[in-house]
């Protein structure tokens, strides 16, 4: 994969902590690289065929200009997904601020973040089996391509499946989606979980009965085993609720 590389973009504005870095004006420094494929527009000598640095430039400057925000951290994350946002071509984005003029009383050179969003597909699969089960999943799908970061691409038909676990009694909805999201795995767990909470989700009892269910199946071809996630799924393929509507949207991933 191509990079379009800028290095010392310098904008002038007010971000801080301190009441007086609110109002008064300071130099930022970002240094980008933008990860896309340009070959196209390479071949054909073509600015359509690439992203257009200048545009990134432009948009950088307006985000850090039009904001007053307490924590370059802030400033970093709100460029790179506004970059992701507007930009479909890009697939990564690696973006340093860097603050030269930041008011601490010590010696130093500069002091800066660093962030990375990645676009990639993940697939969820989504179950209900209390309630109103096709308005729980309804809901949970709109408020998913209403999440910054996510956008639903694909969603199955809805199957009625017999529970699993041996603890939950009612018969549950089923259905697989596929999203295009730039949040690590780990930010759209926290977000699925936000979204199981609005939808009533309690986790009282494992396997219990619930009114919303979400797991990440795949994402990307990313590999994760740590105390919160597994991915891929690790009982996704003894899941035939998981296993069908997965199929009927990506074919290539269930055997």
């Amino acid at each position: 994969m191509n990079k379009v590389l800028i290095r010392g973009l310098e904008v002038i504005a007010s971000h801080g902590v301190n009441d007086f870095e609110k109002t008064e004006l300071h130099t930022f420094v970002f240094d980008a690289d933008i990860q896309t494929d340009f070959y196209k527009g390479a071949m054909n000598d073509d600015l359509e065929g690439t992203v257009n640095y200048s545009s990134i430039c432009k948009l950088i400057t307006k985000i850090t200009q039009d904001n007053v925000f307490n924590l370059i951290e802030k400033l970093a994350y709100e460029c790179a997904f506004s970059l992701l946002e507007t930009f479909p071509a890009i697939k990564k984005v690696t973006l340093t601020v860097w603050k030269p003029e930041a008011p601490m009383n010590r010696k130093f050179q500069n002091v800066g973040v660093t962030v990375e969003a990645e676009r990639e597909i993940a697939y969820l699969s989504l179950g209900s089996s209390m309630g109103d089960r096709k308005a729980s999943l309804d809901k949970a799908i709109k408020l998913l391509n209403g999440a910054r970061g996510i956008e639903v691409l694909k969603v199955s038909d809805y199957i009625q499946t017999e529970p699993y676990g041996g603890v939950a009694k009612n018969a549950f909805l089923n259905c697989a989606a596929s999203v295009s999201t730039f949040l690590t795995p780990h930010q759209l767990l926290d977000k699925i979980h936000e979204i199981e909470k609005e939808c009533g989700r309690v986790r009282n009892i494992h396997w219990e009965d619930r009114t919303l269910d979400i797991d990440i199946i795949f994402f990307g071809d990313k590999k994760i085993n740590d105390e919160t996630l597994t991915i891929p799924h690790p009982d996704y393929s003894n899941r035939d609720f998981v296993k069908i509507p997965l199929k009927s949207i990506a074919p290539h991933l269930i055997k």
